[in-house]
């Protein structure tokens, strides 16, 4: 269904696919919208037995691209590092191809937004807690 890596040298490990999966940032969703561009937005996430999880509006040109056309591609970059006298950059990214949902439900938002509390804000999750029940977070409205 879709291609091999081209040089198979540099193909990850599953443990490492999921390293960089567990300890990435961010990453670039990319979806294609009803007039056939290519759409890209980087997006915090957060990974779940097997399933990405994103935190953002539910509205917007994404949004709108995911109704339209639900599949999608997602890459993370992980250790990057310029090689200047080769003139390459050497590093290390994973790609996930997949069909997204706009909609999970209230139980599996909760969960999900605690991961995403664990993940980006641990000092911070009585805060997180506060934000996930009632939808704001203190001293921030």
């Amino acid at each position: 269904m879709f291609r091999e890596i081209r040089k198979a040298e540099r193909k990850l490990s599953i443990e490492r696919i999921n390293e960089i999966l567990r300890n990435g940032e961010y990453g670039v969703l990319s979806t294609t919208g009803e007039n056939g561009y290519a759409y890209g937005i980087p997006l915090s996430y957060v990974s779940d037995n097997g399933s990405l999880y994103f935190h953002c509006a539910q509205v917007g040109h994404k949004i709108d691209n995911i109704v339209t056309n639900p599949l999608v591609s997602f890459c993370i970059v992980g250790k990057t590092k310029v090689l200047a006298a080769s003139f390459t950059t050497g590093y290390e990214s994973v790609i996930l191809f997949g069909r997204m949902h706009t909609e999970i439900s209230d139980e599996e938002k909760r969960k999900c937004l605690r991961l995403l509390v664990e993940k980006y804000s641990p000092d911070f999750k009585p805060e997180g807690d506060a934000y996930i029940e009632n939808g704001s977070v203190p001293g921030i409205n």
